[in-house]
């Protein structure tokens, strides 16, 4: 199998991962529950963002429309430049972090574009899918799922302490799903590896 069809299937492989299990979770769970996977150190945990990863956001419907077209400017960008990589036979390496990337941004465009017009909300009871009534948003106004929460660490921080005394300290606080976990990956393999990655690279 040649490397460029090694990346769609790597591609391939994320979205469905991706969108099977935050179909799952938005029509088994309601927001706010939560499902212990390994004691209280990862579980999945269900929220809704407007925004981009870990929960980040742009105000508004406005800010919302601007981060819909910035992700399919980027979705484009990411997929020339992966298709010139598999042209030029690139390092694999390479190709393979930014298919993970360009997946990552894929799946989570597919929440905020299309979700709200699907579901319905997931605040009482579980989404309905397809609902005769309609979904909860527009074209653009989905919501992306997140799930998986692992507060490794979950203590106070000592009275002693110069700033944020006797306060909670989480850590990893954020919430993410898998093409969030992709895109990290993918970017982090190329943050770590850059020197054999773009040795080649002209």
């Amino acid at each position: 199998m040649s490397v460029g069809k090694k990346a769609l299937l790597l591609i391939f492989c994320i979205l469905i991962t991706d969108q099977v299990l935050k179909i799952w979770v938005k029509t088994h769970m309601i927001i706010g529950e939560e499902i212990p996977l390994i004691g209280n150190w990862c579980m999945l945990h269900f929220i809704e963002n407007n925004g981009m990863a870990f929960g980040m956001e742009m105000g508004g419907k406005t800010g919302k429309i601007l981060l819909s077209l910035f992700r399919i400017f980027a979705i484009i960008a990411i997929s020339w430049f992966l298709y010139s990589l598999i042209r030029k036979k690139a390092y694999s390496g390479l190709i393979f972090a930014v298919s993970a990337i360009l997946a990552g941004a894929i799946g989570n465009m597919i929440d905020s574009a299309f979700y709200g017009m699907i579901f319905t909300e997931s605040y009482s009871q579980p989404a309905i899918m397809f609902s005769g009534e309609g979904g909860y948003s527009s074209f653009l106004q989905g919501r992306v799922v997140d799930m998986f929460y692992c507060p490794i660490i979950n203590t106070q921080w000592p009275d002693w302490s110069p700033f944020r005394a006797g306060e909670s300290f989480i850590f990893f606080r954020p919430i993410f799903n898998i093409a969030d976990s992709a895109i990290t990956c993918g970017v982090l393999s190329i943050l770590l590896f850059q020197k054999r990655m773009f040795r080649d690279f002209n």
